[in-house]
């Protein structure tokens, strides 16, 4: 069943939380593969990523706490609800898990193209 109303706010939220990860991502991307040596920016680039990795873990601890709740009500309830939740939740932790690795590896390469340029500076 469809309901027509706006996405509540989590959903915009979640939308926008993915643009930005895109958007960070494409620009280590591009610092990388541009050479750049401007490593005011390659810092402020390696926090905003720092920054983003802490939120996804944050949202996937969430995630794994919900999971905690639901399973111990399980026994409780509707069954089959709460199975559908879980699947759900389960989906999220995934997608949160992957796209926290994709970053972890994206920042590494950052770190180590930051130490190359301090490097080329001394």
């Amino acid at each position: 069943r469809w309901d027509l109303r706006p996405l509540p706010p989590r959903t915009r939220a979640a939308k926008n939380r993915r643009s930005r990860m895109t958007e960070l991502l494409q620009t280590i991307q591009t610092m990388i593969s541009s050479e750049t040596d401007d490593l005011a920016q390659i810092e402020r680039t390696l926090t905003d990523g720092y920054a983003q990795a802490l939120e996804l873990e944050s949202e996937k601890l969430r995630l794994e706490r919900r999971v905690n709740e639901i399973a111990l009500r399980i026994g409780r309830g509707d069954a089959t609800e709460n199975a559908r939740e879980l699947a759900s939740l389960a989906k999220s932790i995934d997608g949160k898990q992957g796209a926290l690795a994709r970053l972890r590896a994206q920042l590494a390469e950052l770190r180590h193209y930051a130490d190359r340029v301090r490097i080329g500076r001394s």
